[in-house]
Order: C-alpha cells, then structure tokens, then sequence
C-alpha cells in the first residue's frame, strides 16, 4: 500500500518542480529580451539567470525563440478551454468570440505589444509565428468539436474556427500599425464586428 500511494505524490511533486523551472525559464528570457533584444541574448544567459544548466534547458525548449512561441501557444490552449466549457446553448462563434476576447482582455496591452514588437523583430521567430496559426486553428476546431460533437456539424466548425483565427491575425496587425494605441480587444472585438456587419449588409 506505501508504495501505491507514494509513486502519484512522487510524480505530483516532479511535475510542480518541472512547470515552476519552465515557468522560470520562461519569465527570465521575456525580461532578457526586452532588456538586450532576442538576437543580443543567448541561451547561456538564459540559463544562468534562470539557475539551470544549458543542457536542462534544452529539455525544455528547443531554442530561445521557442520562449516567444510557447506564450502564442499557451494562449491558445486558453482560448480552448474556454471554449470547452462554453454554454451549449450559445452558439460556436459567440463562444470563440467570447473566449478570444476574454483572454486577450487579461493580458496588460503593453506587455502584448511589447512580446508583438519582440516577434515582429526577429524574421524567423515572426516565420514560425506565421505558421503556428494552422496550429491554432486546429486547437479551436477541436475544442468545438469537443463542445458541440455532432458529425453534420463540423464543416461550419471548421469555418468558425478559421474565421476566429482570422479575425485575430488581422486585430494583430492592426494593434502593431497603431502602436498599441487601442488595447487589443477592442481592436479585436471591432474585427468580429465588421464582420458581422458585412453578413448583415449581404443579406439585405
């Protein structure tokens, strides 16, 4: 019996230590490239100030731009799991509109800006960021399926999802345009909006 019980608490405990160095890793690199830029920081710097060595970190991200990356990532698995536990009987794009809104909306506008000018700053952590929207998309689309599972209704999930996707690639660049002037989403929100907006014009 001891040792049934003590192998989870064991394992429980690992993975707090894991999550608290890459949390750790993650927080010392955004604050070195805000202060030195992501080119003029190495990942040598990045693991002394984070107490690690080079190898561990290399057990956690392939390369700094990864750093960058996992925050679009992180955000996404968010999004997601808002959708999840959206109420069924709001519809698909009212709850990714919702839940792209609310954690957008929990993020200080001047530290997106700044991780926006930070990506848009170096070609091939903006080549990756580019990519990792089909990423995205098949991360919502998923998480729709998840909350409304009929068969005859993914196509238009997938529309959803695509549109969503869409709509905030296209606030992103219009935040970077104005310089964070508006906070983002409200920016966002104007996306859906217009949108809406055109259906509405389409169908009169």
């Amino acid at each position: 019996m001891r040792v049934g019980t003590e192998a989870p608490k064991e394992s429980g405990v690992r993975e707090q230590k894991r999550r608290e160095t890459l949390r750790r890793i993650t927080d010392v690199g955004i604050c070195l490239f805000i202060e030195k830029g992501i080119d003029g920081t190495t990942i040598d710097e990045i693991a002394e100030a984070a107490g690690i060595s080079r190898r561990t970190f290399f057990h956690y991200f392939g390369s700094k731009d990864d750093i960058l990356l996992s925050l679009q990532s992180g955000m996404s698995e968010m999004i997601a799991g808002e959708i999840r536990t959206a109420p069924l009987e709001s519809s698909p794009y009212d709850a990714v509109r919702l839940a792209l809104l609310k954690i957008t909306g929990s993020i200080p506008s001047e530290d997106m800006f700044a991780l926006d000018r930070m990506m848009r700053g170096s070609a091939s952590v903006q080549a990756r960021k580019q990519a990792s929207y089909a990423r995205h998309e098949a991360t919502l689309f998923s998480a729709l399926q998840q909350r409304w599972p009929e068969p005859d209704r993914e196509p238009r999930l997938r529309l959803v999802a695509m549109v969503a996707v869409s709509a905030l690639r296209l606030a992103s660049e219009i935040f970077n345009q104005e310089g964070g002037k508006r906070p983002f989403p409200l920016i966002l929100d104007g996306a859906f909006e217009g949108l809406q907006a055109e259906l509405i014009r389409n169908h009169q």
